[in-house]
């Protein structure tokens, strides 16, 4: 979770806060206790008597607020020069569209990919209609395939980080955080089945390594 990255304050967009004694707050509080324990795979299930939308919602906002930190203390390295184009390796390189702004996808670089991608998590995040965060205030019938998406281009920061950046992770001896962030986050979208096999390709070998270590 996020308090992992106390040491490195330094976040890409500004941090998004779950309000204080909501009902939120309380199921992030429970599952950094969780998490604390070291037991991902139990740290990652449905609490009992919970909404799975409200417990998708929150680890959402929070795997966002951990990419921003990790992105945020490598992006002096991911620049237009360094990173003209946003890719996982050689075989996989990714377009931005968004399907309102920007419909038909373009080429960029990956320092604007990632700031397209990151703008427009926070803007999908600060929807209430979306992400409401008032007890009885229901989710939308279109929540969980927002959510899967969200979650689809967030692991493409991840990839992007250990493809072309994880020199620079290692150099910042911030591997041990990037790897606790990402088990967590592969954890959890496998135990919901919320990304497509596919779409982890890029990583496929580091999430089968992952997966061994932990059986």
């Amino acid at each position: 979770m996020s308090f992992l990255f106390s040491r490195s304050s330094k976040t890409f967009k500004p941090k998004k806060n779950i309000p204080e004694g909501s009902h939120q707050y309380e199921l992030l509080k429970h599952a950094e206790a969780t998490l604390g324990s070291g037991n991902l795979r139990q740290a990652v299930m449905l609490p009992e008597g919970e909404d799975l939308n409200e417990w998708i919602a929150v680890n959402t906002v929070d795997f966002f607020n951990q990419i921003n930190m990790l992105y945020g203390t490598i992006t002096e390295f991911c620049s237009e020069s360094t990173c003209s184009v946003m890719s996982a390796g050689p075989r996989y390189e990714y377009h931005w569209a968004d399907g309102t702004n920007i419909k038909k996808p373009i080429k960029c670089s990956a320092p604007k990919y990632i700031d397209y991608l990151m703008t427009w998590v926070q803007d999908q995040l600060d929807d209430e209609t979306l992400f409401p965060s008032k007890i009885g205030v229901p989710f939308p019938k279109n929540f969980m395939s927002v959510a899967k998406t969200i979650l689809k281009r967030l692991f493409r920061v991840y990839a992007h980080i250990y493809h072309q950046h994880f020199d620079a992770v290692m150099q910042l001896q911030e591997e041990a955080h990037l790897n606790t962030s990402f088990k967590h986050f592969i954890f959890f979208v496998q135990e919901f089945n919320l990304i497509d096999r596919r779409e982890l390709a890029p990583l496929q070998e580091l999430i089968e390594k992952l997966g061994s270590k932990d059986r």
